[in-house]
């Protein structure tokens, strides 16, 4: 072979016969090539090899055939082709372990070949999978175990006392402080179709409504009140607070910066309670767990008259600290009415602490005497409910009880009957046992037990709105907005007995009550003063007087002329008789 048989072939450094004239150069000027490339001989002896090669193969076809001789080929090529893909399979095995590597989750799933999973609709594998279920991204509820005392447990019967006929407080099975602490849900309860819930807010109040409303609650017309009760998975409602940006703040219902500060940074549970017009006096919950001290917001919503009351008792000073409660001072009540305005931190506590997840509301005449956790377990988590709260004791209709408000002189007469007949055009019933499971129209409003999700802040927001256009009278208003509710969603609410109420709260009287009820202090009457004594008698050589006995006289009674005593014996008196008078005495 020649170098000119090679022809010209680029290279990464340009054509061989360039390189060649380099390298010819280079040598005859004494220079070595960097890349090490010597010139290419023309001509080349056959090796030894290929000589014993060619041996062989002639040696082969003289004792063989050339068919023979070509099957033994076919043969030897079947034989390096087998092998040949005997080494790729079995190479390829060690590179895919170390290109896929194992993944083990929880020491107990395998994953052998991550690409799998992108080609899951053309391939199928059977694997059995033991993943650990996913953290639920609801609250769902838990059983106690089985023989747990409060699985058992059932109301006793009424005590036989004729002499008590009214409310009274009931056994409830609460779980240990403790244990309710461990209960308490990680993750929200779940809200029936409703997902997303804003509030409505108005820098220039519309007052073109229907009737009803307030510059604290705006003034949604009837086909806004309509669209409410639709409920979607988004919704803006009215909520109070309609003219500012953030509640408490130029809204009515006014609070200060350091109170408001202070209530977002509660995130667990907060027990609110009210008193207004110095109503009530403050009563102290008992039986309270060191836990719920540090970890519950206790929170006493107090107005300006009532702050100055306690203030003057030496009950309140610059810590805004009585006891447990932390108290918040209101200013520019929207309302006159005192019962209207406690009906903001009643319903709308949600709105004021934005950030809490449960709420205890009672009211300002009521003793709390269980700890919250055990309540909110007993009422909320144990029945996997959102909402709670008792039925009245006596009264399960709203027609009984809009009457009763009337003969008790709650609210105007009129105005209570305006609203009934409204909502008996809507469609409302007097109750009976066809709304079972639904056990009482009535509820005795002075608790609320409550999870703060979207479905159970719309239901007391639209409550509010109720409370709003029409009474101030809750009760009246309650089932209404619960049954437009729970038509579109399976929402419910957890309505217990009074009597368990009563069990962990004890209801105080008012202050004007108890003003009454205080016993009179009686009037002491003094004696009058002793005479001054008289001076010792002066000192004489005479010797003393001896007293005389003297005889009392008798007094003569004297006898008026004209009416003679003595009186003959044997006279008698007769009677005049005038002529014509024909009357006797029969007596």
């Amino acid at each position: 072979m020649t170098g000119g048989s090679l022809g010209i072939r680029s290279g990464s450094y340009g054509s061989l016969d360039k390189q060649l004239q380099n390298n010819n150069n280079n040598n005859n000027n004494g220079i070595v090539n960097n890349n090490g490339v010597l010139p290419i001989q023309s001509a080349r002896k056959p090796s030894k090899m290929l000589k014993e090669k060619e041996r062989l193969y002639h040696s082969i076809c003289k004792f063989a055939g050339r068919k023979k001789v070509g099957m033994l080929l076919l043969c030897v090529i079947s034989a390096a082709v087998f092998g040949w893909v005997l080494y790729v399979g079995k190479g390829e095995d060690p590179q895919e372990g170390i290109t896929h590597q194992n993944i083990s989750l929880n020491n107990s799933v395998v994953i052998r070949n991550p690409e799998s999973l992108a080609q899951t609709e053309k391939r199928s594998y059977n694997m059995s999978l033991a993943l650990p279920p996913p953290p639920p991204a609801f609250f769902l509820g838990y059983t106690l175990p089985p023989g747990h005392p409060c699985n058992i447990f059932t109301l006793p019967p009424p005590p036989a006392d004729k002499k008590r006929t009214g409310p009274r407080p009931c056994p409830v099975c609460y779980l240990p402080v403790e244990e309710a602490i461990a209960l308490m849900p990680k993750v929200p309860s779940f809200s029936p179709v409703l997902k997303n819930l804003t509030y409505i807010y108005e820098e220039n109040l519309s007052r073109e409504t229907e009737f009803g409303g307030s510059d604290f609650g705006g003034y949604p017309t009837l086909k806004q009140r309509s669209d409410s009760y639709d409920i979607r998975e988004s919704m803006s409602v009215h909520c109070g607070f309609v003219r500012g940006s953030k509640p408490g703040r130029n809204t009515g219902y006014d609070m200060d910066e350091d109170d408001l500060h202070d209530m977002e940074q509660c995130h667990g549970v907060v027990v609110a309670s009210a008193i207004f017009a110095n109503f009530d006096e403050i009563n102290q919950p008992r039986n309270i767990s060191d836990y719920s001290r540090q970890t519950v917001c206790f929170y006493m919503f107090i107005d300006e008259e009532t702050e100055a009351y306690l203030k003057n008792s030496g009950k309140l000073d610059s810590s805004k600290k009585i006891g447990i409660w932390r108290t918040v001072v209101i200013h520019n009540p929207p309302y006159k009415d005192g019962r209207r305005t406690g009906k903001i931190p009643k319903l709308l506590v949600h709105r004021m602490f934005p950030n809490a997840r449960f709420s205890l509301w009672i009211d300002g005449k009521l003793e709390l005497v269980v700890d919250p956790y055990q309540i909110l377990e007993r009422f909320l988590w144990r029945k996997n409910a959102t909402f709670a709260i008792s039925r009245h004791y006596k009264r399960f209709d709203v027609f009984l009880e809009a009457e009763a408000n009337k003969v008790a002189g709650k609210y105007d007469n009129a105005s209570i009957d305006f609203q009934v007949e409204f909502y008996k055009k809507e469609g409302l019933t007097p109750y009976s046992e066809a709304k079972l499971p639904i056990t009482s129209d009535v509820p005795e409003g002075c608790v609320i037990i409550r999870e703060h999700v979207p479905i159970s802040n719309l239901f007391t927001c639209l409550w509010f709105n109720e409370v709003d256009r029409f009474t101030s009278r809750d009760q009246i208003s309650f089932s209404t907005v619960r049954d437009h509710i729970t038509e579109k969603t399976n929402w419910t609410i957890n309505m217990f007995f009074d009597c368990e109420r009563r069990n962990f709260v004890v209801q105080k009287y008012h202050k004007d009550v108890l003003e009454h009820m205080a016993p009179r202090i009686p009037v002491v009457v003094l004696p009058p003063p002793l005479p001054p004594s008289l001076p010792p008698p002066a000192l004489s050589n005479e010797p003393p007087v001896e007293p005389v006995d003297t005889v009392p006289v008798r007094p003569v009674r004297k006898i008026q002329p004209g009416r003679r005593r003595d009186r003959r014996p044997g006279s008698r008196r007769h009677r005049k008789v005038i002529p014509g008078n024909t009357d006797t005495d029969t007596s």
